[in-house]
């Protein structure tokens, strides 16, 4: 990522390691302070809220950190969030032809319409669409 002008999606997998220490979370910073355009689907913020509930009930976050970061993220929001609504179909044509969830398929078609890649630390995501025609618009965290 070089040009001012760059796009990224950003998946849940990737805005939740800007909050939680965990492997990858480093190079979701450099993301951060990086200068290009983030954005996702609307999705993105029951995602980043269910993984933090999720945390909070298996015991591994406190209540009242997770409402800490809930709030950090809604007050200092570090990306433009789309409409999923405006991303369903082709969504919904990506989730038929990977075989994978809608919410998936979300983020992919909003790389898709932007002409740009999502960026993620989900390794099933990324082998889902090695080999087909949605593999550019898709790479791993740790890439370059």
């Amino acid at each position: 990522m070089n040009a001012i002008d760059e796009r990224v999606v950003i998946d849940a997998s990737v805005a939740v390691k800007w909050y939680l220490p965990e492997p990858g979370s480093v190079p979701a910073a450099a993301l951060l302070s990086a200068p290009i355009v983030r954005m996702a689907p609307d999705l993105l913020a029951a995602e980043v809220g269910n993984t933090l509930w999720k945390r909070t009930r298996r015991g591994e976050l406190r209540r009242k950190d997770a409402l800490s970061i809930a709030g950090a993220f809604v007050s200092r929001l570090p990306l433009d969030l789309r409409p999923s609504i405006n991303l369903l179909e082709g969504a919904l044509e990506i989730a038929r032809r990977l075989r994978c969830p809608v919410y998936d398929g979300l983020y992919i078609s909003l790389a898709v319409a932007e002409g740009c890649r999502v960026v993620t630390a989900d390794d099933r995501l990324v082998r889902m669409t090695r080999g087909t025609p949605l593999e550019p618009f898709v790479r791993r965290l740790d890439e370059n």
